[in-house]
């Protein structure tokens, strides 16, 4: 028996296995194909062009209704029934709150009864008077009875109408301040609840007279023309633009001392109440027209301890940091007063993989495509800020 006949079998199993696996073949394995550099990253651009533009500006205000009216009790009793929704539209007359009548009814009566006995005592006089069966005195004094009985009543008539509360204008009624069984009027008028017009709708915001001063100058050396259009947009707390554009129809023709601002109001129409008194919106309106000016998207733009910069897409199709000054808005626009001159490829979209100096390959911008979030060109190394061409 040959004792190392065992010990071998593994080992030619083992080669036997590779052989048939192709461990032993004529071809090495695959590697990674031939080396090379990465493609550019794309990037959205947009050439730069020179052009009319309209000056707008944003300012802060606040929303105020159309027209608020309080709804008062005018008579003193207890509230029997409260004849509306909450937070429902009601119609100017409607009836809104029924105070308790009875002791109205009960005084217009009796003033009836006096005018009518008034009224009789005069007809008996008249034909008295000639004959001076009466003196005149007494038929005078019967006279302004008359009229006392017709004043009485007519005050009488007014106390119950008020006994029944209606809305004085039309519009969205809040939740009511008093409920069935409360005594109101008692003393002084007692608030029951508030009406406030919703459609249109009040925009009350303030301008800088500086700012306004400015504007002036400027539109006389002619360097800008005014706006023509009274027209304003509303912008919402989230930034979205309410669809619907508004009017500027007031301007205080004072500065206010205090703060130094002039107080201006616009009016845009609210058909589905989506605007709600007091809530915080902006302003935007235009002031002026400039002519040939470059404007260029918000978001490309960005700021640095040196100042604004715009990334370019330069020599070699490199990502280039160029300043800027800005001088202005038009509408979601920058007005670029300095540092572009007109034909640049400006990127837009895509900041954030253009680094200066970065091969980058420029496509032209789809303004309806979903943008990616714009950031500032960060440093390569350390806290170095990046350089920019001046």
């Amino acid at each position: 028996m040959n004792l190392f006949a065992k010990p071998f079998t593994p080992a030619l199993l083992l080669i036997a296995l590779l052989t048939a696996c192709g461990g032993g073949g004529d071809k090495p394995a695959a590697g990674p194909g031939p080396g090379g550099a990465m493609p550019p990253p794309e990037v959205d651009v947009i050439t730069v062009g020179r052009g009319s533009a309209t000056l707008t500006q944003d300012l802060p205000g606040r929303l105020q209704a159309y027209r608020t009216a309080q709804v008062r009790a005018r008579v003193e009793g207890v509230i029997e029934k409260r004849l509306f929704e909450e937070g429902s539209e009601v119609k100017a007359g409607t009836p809104l709150f029924q105070i308790n009548a009875h002791t109205y009814k009960a005084t217009v009566d009796a003033a009836q009864a006096d005018l009518a006995i008034a009224r009789q005592t005069v007809e008996r006089y008249k034909p008295l008077l000639p004959i001076k069966a009466v003196s005149v005195q007494e038929f005078d004094l019967a006279a302004a009875k008359v009229k006392q009985a017709e004043a009485a009543l007519a005050r009488a008539n007014e106390d119950l109408e008020h006994a029944s509360v209606p809305a004085a204008i039309s519009g969205h009624i809040g939740r009511t301040l008093v409920t069935e069984g409360a005594l109101v009027g008692k003393g002084e008028p007692t608030l029951l609840a508030t009406i406030e017009q919703l459609d249109p709708i009040y925009a009350n915001f303030t301008q800088s007279g500086e700012d306004l001063l400015r504007l002036k100058q400027a539109i006389k050396s002619g360097r800008l023309k005014r706006a023509e259009s009274a027209k304003v947009e509303l912008l919402l707390e989230d930034g979205s633009v309410y669809p619907q554009a508004g009017k500027i129809f007031f301007t205080d023709m004072a500065v206010d001392p205090a703060t130094g601002s002039v107080s201006l109001r616009a009016e845009f129409a609210n058909p589905q109440r989506d605007l709600l008194p007091g809530m915080f919106v902006r302003i935007r309106f235009p002031e002026s027209v400039a002519e040939n000016a470059i404007r260029v998207p918000q978001r490309a733009v960005q700021s640095g301890p040196q100042g604004q910069f715009v990334m370019v897409v330069g020599e070699e199709s490199k990502a280039t940091p160029t300043p800027v000054k800005t001088g202005g808005m038009a509408g979601t626009d920058f007005i670029i007063a300095d540092g572009l001159k007109g034909g640049e490829q400006l990127i837009v979209n895509g900041l954030q993989k253009a680094r200066p100096g970065t091969v980058v390959k420029p496509v032209p911008w789809d303004a309806t495509a979903p943008l990616m979030p714009a950031k500032p060109a960060e440093p390569k190394t350390g806290n170095k800020q990046p350089e920019v061409r001046k």
